[in-house]
């Protein structure tokens, strides 16, 4: 039997190149008792090489029944946490498929060698799903990997009492003896691992039209969460406007040790209601990643720097707006020193999957644009990172696509300026204005 398809490298044994999913259509209904969960999935796909075998990833849950539309389905198995799914011919580049998987059973986080867990967990009275880079399968049926966008429409049924928040805008709420069934629809394009839903007994506070933070009743938001409309509207004024039709902070009930970064939402444990800026950075932090991690997203996981490095650089941003502890300059000669003091061993362009979560690949991405914005001056660069989120919105992006944009942006030798900073190890001297 041939070996099944890994998409990229920094993820083995997950995602299949030869097709992509369109559109995902979810109908889930959760138990708390016993953390059941049962699903149908209805996933739209386009062939993108001639196959005759799709690839699913499904992690901890047991498919039950396979249909395909436009072929026929000769058999399928599963196997290492995979769906195989063997048609009776081969389907051409273009050809479209409709599979659809009921599946069920007790979700549970994946652990991996380099990046831990993630994905489907139980919290004290709750769930949350976070997936990156490698938690979507432990809850749906996925072509699991980032540069592989679908819409979405998420349909959970949970006892009520519960509040569910999932992608996108609720478009239904509907009440059926003691359940309710809440319908979310994520109509622009997202990575699988961004696809989320969120469970807890929870309260809704809107800040703002589409600006809300859903937390437990006595949460108190004061001095964090409720600075969310001013860090809006600064993001929209030096990134552009903000690319989904509403946003939303979801805050457990339990502390979380950090914060899980979702398209058009954000989960913070109680822990992050707080006014100390080590909490109220990483508020800042979730929100810039609609713009720079959700709408534009990294077609290789190699390139994270474009996600967290864009992000922390927008907390040293909002810092300096806020009237902060430091000015973004300050932040940037701060972290600068302290990278230096640390082993030089990373290349930020390719960090490696054992890496590319490691705290440099942040501060050192911060520093690339800081270095950047020294070279090309104020209304060049922020020109760019409006251009970039905005030309760029629901694509995947690579650091050479991006080198290439900046560079025609601001006539500036932007790949060479930037080289050592993106592919030698050593850290270049703190840039000079």
């Amino acid at each position: 039997m041939p070996g099944l398809p890994t998409a990229d490298p920094y993820l083995p044994g997950h995602g299949d190149p030869s097709y992509s999913v369109r559109h995902y259509d979810l109908d889930l209904t959760y138990v708390p008792d016993g953390n059941r969960l049962r699903g149908t999935a209805v996933l739209s796909v386009v062939v993108l090489d001639d196959t005759s075998r799709l690839v699913l990833d499904l992690a901890g849950l047991a498919a039950s029944k396979l249909r395909v539309e436009g072929a026929r389905l000769k058999k399928w198995s599963a196997r290492s946490g995979r769906l195989i799914l063997q048609l009776d011919r081969t389907v051409s580049a273009g050809g479209e498929l409709t599979l659809t998987i009921a599946y069920g059973g007790s979700p549970q986080p994946v652990i991996d060698p380099h990046h831990g867990d993630a994905g489907w967990e139980e919290l004290e009275d709750g769930v949350i799903v976070a997936a990156q880079p490698h938690g979507a399968p432990t809850w749906f049926p996925c072509n699991d990997r980032p540069d592989d966008k679908a819409t979405y429409r998420i349909e959970l049924s949970a006892p009520s009492g519960y509040t569910v928040v999932a992608n996108g805008t609720l478009a239904q709420k509907r009440r059926r003896a003691s359940v309710d069934t809440w319908t979310y629809v994520m109509d622009r394009p997202m990575s699988s691992y961004l696809a989320t839903v969120q469970i807890g007994r929870y309260v809704t506070t809107e800040h703002a039209p589409g600006l809300t933070t859903i937390a437990p009743p006595d949460a108190d938001l004061a001095g964090s969460f409720d600075e969310q409309p001013a860090m809006m509207a600064f993001f929209e004024r030096v990134f552009g406007d903000y690319p989904f039709d509403a946003y939303a902070a979801v805050v457990t009930d339990d502390d979380l040790e950090i914060p899980l970064e979702s398209q058009s939402l954000s989960t913070f444990g109680r822990n992050f209601c707080s006014t100390d800026w080590s909490q109220v950075r990483l508020i800042a932090h979730e929100m810039a990643h609609q713009w720079f991690g959700n709408a534009v997203t990294l077609r290789r996981w190699q390139d994270i720097w474009l996600h967290e490095g864009f992000a922390c650089y927008a907390e040293w941003l909002w810092s300096e707006e806020s009237g902060g502890p430091r000015t973004c300059d300050e932040w940037a000669r701060h972290h600068h020193e302290r990278l230096a003091s640390l082993p030089q061993d990373l290349v930020l362009a390719d960090p490696g999957p054992e890496l590319m979560f490691d705290d440099r690949v942040y501060k050192r991405g911060a520093l690339t644009l800081h270095a950047l914005r020294a070279a090309v001056g104020d209304e060049a660069f922020f020109g760019l990172l409006k251009a970039w989120a905005t030309e760029r919105r629901g694509a995947s992006v690579t650091t050479s696509e991006f080198l290439d944009f900046a560079g025609e942006r601001t006539g500036a030798d932007v790949a060479g300026l930037l080289g050592p900073w993106l592919y030698e190890t050593a850290l270049p001297g703190f840039p000079q204005g």
